[in-house]
């Protein structure tokens, strides 16, 4: 039973590789093989000095594994119908370690050790391979490496626990999710003497942690950022930002925050900001722990806001004043109860959530009220509560929305239903939506698939307003080779129309779910359908550890009103291509270089469109329970 367990996993594992390629076979005669070489393949554990090379071992795994497996015409058989070398190295290194790991799976853990490398020069592959250049060399020495304390408060196994194969691998993911952390690899080894015993190393790489960025809005104002991500080794973040406008005083202002994470190793991050430009003046404090984990029982959060001469009602906000401005204090308070189903397999087990929360708003200075169209600025507490159920598992792949470091592709779903209560200063009313989500729930694994609907609004006795429903879908393509290349498809496709909105509520084809590029104030309305694909080809090759992807993409999008069928609407499209570059061994956001064609355009853009910005990572949508909020219109 223990080694059809362990050979189970071995198939779950091979199965969700891009780059293992596996062909339909007969489940019976892959037991039968795995239980075959159970009894031939010894997995060597070797002890990991100042070096590992796992290009080494890998080859040497695939090489064992082939030989006693054509000793057999049987297993010969099903080896080739089962395994193939045509991915990277990274890959097949990934599967080497899963299933060694594997095979210890239920050993007590009798020591762990973390050892820490170069952030350039050194991998996971080859951690006694240094840097040979000037750059190389300059920035390893004027890195300050992550304080081990900070480390170990992020590892959540213990000397004396049973080694679990998915808390290690949940533990990665959760390490990979610090933003001074390039990438983490749990290694186990068996104990020489004790074979009930295992060893754990934890490699981990940090990213260059200070980096410059900034932006220019035009010929009327720019900024410019400095920011350290891992300030004295302590996991700390600090940034301060210059922020210049032309005509809109102060003509120079400064924007600073300060965030803490993982205090006391709780997983409760804190972060505290100040600002005075010509977007806003005030101060923020916030706190926040997630349901970060499958088996996180609480979480929960504080907000405290206090902006003056504010152009926005949150930072992300669709609705921008470009003459009016808000003074406001706003406070935002959630905690949430989760109760663990299937316990007996925690990290597989689903997550039933309860939670509740009040948002609290009161302007000083605001646009002119209106009780029957305008309660987007009204005086308000909120008051919402959800039931979600959730269920989420991860799975390791390469070259996504990275360059080469470890991803964590989220599977699962994640269902809620919200109901809440606006007592605001002109009218109370109900709020109520439900949201469905779902991802990877194709079974050609190495092709990662997610879909989305919701549906809601305000409610009261007299009259429906401000609804909407909201349909997603995307579809990420399995790594595709061609030569030394890699490339991958990326298809998004968009619905969402308002019910009953106000009028100052317009949705635009310029952002995310429209067209890239499209920064028309005219092509807006009630109702929108989008439909983006990107092809992204990653080149092998790379400048000083600066990696390039080209991509080329179409973007359309039909948009109008809301009173007939979104196919009447009006019609627009972009195409374009541009290149994107990123050093993961930098913290520095991905710099980005696109040119667009619109050729169909409204009067208030021109024909052709050209950016040079800075693009923070696309993360995944994670199935993660989360505060009660309201479905946004953007």
């Amino acid at each position: 039973m223990i080694i059809q367990l362990r050979f189970e996993r071995l198939q779950k594992i091979i199965l969700c590789k891009n780059t293992t390629v596996i062909r339909p076979g007969n489940l019976i005669l892959i037991l039968c093989f795995g239980l075959f070489l159970s009894s031939n393949v010894v997995v060597a554990q070797e002890e990991i000095e100042d070096s590992v090379d796992l290009d080494g071992s890998t080859e040497l795994f695939y090489d064992s594994l082939k030989n006693k497996a054509y000793r057999h015409r049987i297993t010969r058989l099903v080896y080739n119908n089962l395994v193939s070398q045509k991915g990277k190295r990274n890959q097949n290194q990934l599967e080497v370690e899963l299933f060694q790991m594997s095979l210890l799976e239920g050993k007590t853990i009798a020591s762990i050790q973390i050892q820490q490398l170069d952030i350039i020069g050194p991998s996971f592959r080859d951690t006694a391979r240094t840097s040979h250049t000037w750059l190389g060399q300059t920035a390893n020495k004027l890195h300050t490496q992550t304080n081990e304390r900070i480390i170990r408060k992020n590892i959540l196994v213990q000397r004396g626990d049973t080694l679990n194969v998915e808390q290690v691998l949940d533990n990665e993911r959760i390490i990979r999710r610090l933003p001074f952390i390039k990438d983490v690899r749990f290694l186990v080894r068996q104990d020489s003497l004790n074979t009930e015993q295992v060893h754990l190393t934890v490699l981990t790489k940090d990213v260059f942690a200070f980096g410059i960025g900034g932006s220019v809005n035009g010929l009327q104002g720019a900024s410019l950022e400095m920011y350290n991500k891992n300030i004295w080794g302590a996991g700390h973040q600090i940034s301060a930002k210059i922020v210049g406008h032309v005509d809109r005083e102060p003509y120079v202002g400064f924007e600073t925050f300060y965030k803490i994470n993982n205090i006391g190793g709780n997983f409760l991050n804190i972060s505290l900001g100040y600002a005075n430009t010509y977007k806003r003046k005030g101060i923020g404090f916030e706190f926040e722990k997630e349901f970060l984990r499958s088996s996180t029982e609480w979480g929960g959060g504080l907000k405290l806001l206090r902006w003056k001469r504010a152009d926005r009602l949150f930072e992300d906000s669709p609705i921008i004043l470009d003459e009016l401005e808000l003074d406001y204090r706003h406070y935002d308070l959630w905690g949430g109860y989760a109760f663990q189903l299937n316990e007996g397999m925690p990290y597989r087990s689903s997550q039933l959530v309860a939670a509740g929360r009040m948002r609290y708003y009161h302007f000083f200075e605001r646009p002119e009220p209106d009780p029957m169209n305008n309660q987007y600025f009204a005086n308000s507490k909120f008051y919402l509560a959800s039931i979600s159920l959730s269920k989420r598992s991860y799975y390791r792949d390469y070259l996504i929305y990275s360059y080469g470091i470890t991803e964590d592709i989220p599977k699962g779903y994640l269902h809620e239903w919200v109901v809440g209560f606006d007592d605001n200063e002109f009218v109370k009313r109900w709020y109520s939506h439900l949201y469905f989500s779902s991802g990877n729930f194709i079974k050609y694994r190495p092709s990662f698939l997610f879909a989305s609907a919701g549906i809601g609004g305000f409610f009261n006795s007299h009259k429906f307003e401000q609804g909407q429903i909201d349909l997603t879908g995307s579809y990420i393509s399995r790594l595709y080779t061609i030569g030394r290349k890699n490339f991958r498809q990326f298809v998004k496709l968009n619905y969402i129309i308002g019910l009953k909105r106000f009028d100052l509520e317009q949705l635009y084809l310029s952002r995310e779910r429209g067209i890239r590029g499209f920064n028309s104030n005219s092509a807006t309305g009630k109702q929108r359908l989008s439909l983006n694909i990107e092809s992204v080809l990653f080149t092998p090759k790379h400048v000083l550890d600066f990696n390039f992807a080209f991509f080329g993409f179409l973007d359309l999008g039909i948009i109008g009103s809301n009173k007939s069928l979104i196919f009447d609407q009006n019609y627009y499209a972009g195409i374009g291509a541009g290149v994107r570059i990123r050093n993961e061994n930098l913290v520095f956001r991905t710099i980005q270089l696109r040119l667009s064609y619109f050729p169909s355009h409204p009067a208030d853009i021109g024909a052709f469109g050209g950016v040079l910005n800075e693009r923070s990572k696309t993360q995944f949508y994670s199935f993660q329970p989360r505060r009660p909020q309201v479905l946004r219109f953007e």
